[in-house]
């Protein structure tokens, strides 16, 4: 009778762990928003053109998407930003381009996976600035973007692997051009 008492008893608490377990799940609050963080740093996510080339702006391989290289646009999303950094743009300048096209990617992002949440690492990117030779502040552009992902994803997500690089040209002459691979989950 012991034994069957103490049966009951182990199948009762289960049973009751389930029901509690249950009825707790509905209840649990995601602990990661990324969607309220951009939101609550004041920006809102530009709605991405078509591309402007024979590309797919990302590709999922496994638990990797790689983005394509992102220009900037205009807020308006129809017209691209063109000129050379330190000519026809202030490093600073180019920064905040550097930090659209942040928005940019992470905008592509939202469309391939509908929730940003499911982005578990932002894994390099790839920075590109079109300007003269003698310019070396190509870093300091490049940063627009990384501490965008850093504030939105934070530390854990957002720091990343980077190539800052200068060049003499970039296509339909955009000053910035940045490229990302992300690790994401299902």
């Amino acid at each position: 009778r012991e034994i069957r008492r103490s049966f009951v008893s182990m199948l009762f608490s289960l049973r009751t762990a389930a029901l509690y377990s249950a009825t707790r799940v509905p209840l649990l609050t995601r602990m990661v928003h990324t969607e309220a963080k951009i939101a609550e740093l004041g920006f809102t996510l530009p709605e991405m053109p078509k591309p402007l080339g024979s590309y797919t702006p990302i590709l999922r391989t496994g638990n990797l998407v790689f983005l394509s290289g992102h220009v900037p646009f205009t807020e308006d999303m129809k017209t691209l930003r063109t000129g050379k950094v330190s000519t026809d743009y202030t490093t600073e300048e180019a920064n905040k381009i550097a930090e659209f096209i942040g928005l940019e990617l992470i905008s592509t992002l939202k469309a391939e996976l509908g929730d940003l949440d499911k982005v578990t690492r932002i894994v390099k990117l790839v920075g590109f600035v079109n300007c003269p030779a003698e310019y070396t502040d190509q870093p300091k552009v490049i940063n627009g973007c990384s501490d965008l992902f850093a504030k939105v994803f934070g530390p854990e997500r957002g720091t990343h692997a980077r190539s800052a690089v200068g060049t003499n040209s970039l296509p339909f002459n955009v000053p910035v051009e940045i490229e990302m691979i992300a690790e994401v989950s299902d």
